[in-house]
């Protein structure tokens, strides 16, 4: 794990820029704590010290306590005062239904964005979909894709419903399904293209069925690591 220790060369900085400073450092301990949660790495039941992930993530105890209950607002983990802190988790069927909330939300921006976008914004779409074959990021590439077809709503309220939403897309999301990639990718030309010619019909088919596979994928993958986790039945 890499620290989450920001650059601390700049020792200038404001009371404005330690709450930044503070807000980013808690996001990124709530992101890679996320990311374990959804890919299974933390299991059900797992007990978090919060010591031992100070340690790990070399940074002082308040973000990674804010971190953690931001986490148990979504769900994921319960902070009870005589138990601590454990991982709830969330089951195969929790990640299909949540993909497919999401997949509605991705599905209605894309109708919106078709109605909306202009060609600035489609050419800017194209430039970021082929920026992902060389990112060295490129679950960060795909996000800036996918911001950039939001914001073409013009559509601030759903915008902020897709923020919450895509947060049960795992961070290393192409880590784990690496086979994922190239769908992806394909899915996107569709996209651009249904967008181009003024379909949104197509354009959000598209688009809710790129975030429904994925669902399927990674619902599909916490129900292998559960069946492994299943003692076999003795007889």
């Amino acid at each position: 794990m890499v620290p989450l220790r920001p650059n601390q060369t700049n020792l200038g900085c404001n009371i404005s820029d330690i709450k930044l400073i503070s807000a980013t450092i808690r996001a990124q301990a709530a992101s890679e704590l996320r990311d374990r949660i959804l890919t299974g790495r933390l299991q059900p039941g797992d007990r978090l010290d919060l010591d031992q992930i100070t340690a790990e993530f070399e940074i002082s105890r308040t973000p990674v306590r804010e971190a953690l209950l931001e986490l148990s607002y979504e769900g994921l983990v319960a902070i009870t005062p005589r138990s601590g802190i454990t991982v709830v988790g969330i089951t195969p069927e929790d990640a299909t239904d949540s993909f497919a909330i999401l997949a509605a939300l991705a599905g209605k921006a894309a109708e919106m964005a078709t109605a909306r976008i202009t060609p600035a914004e489609l050419a800017d779409l194209r430039a970021l979909a082929a920026a992902i074959d060389d990112a060295d990021d490129v679950v960060a590439a795909n996000r800036r894709f996918h911001r950039a077809v939001n914001l073409a709503t013009r559509s601030p309220r759903l915008v902020t419903h897709l923020r919450q939403a895509v947060r049960v897309v795992p961070g290393n999301y192409f880590e784990v399904f690496p086979e994922q990639e190239r769908r992806s990718r394909r899915e996107h030309a569709e996209l651009l293209d249904a967008i181009e010619r003024g379909d949104g019909h197509t354009a959000r088919t598209v688009a809710e069925a790129h975030v429904l596979t994925a669902g399927e994928a990674l619902g599909g993958w916490l129900a292998e690591m559960a069946a492994k986790r299943t003692p076999a039945p003795t007889h």
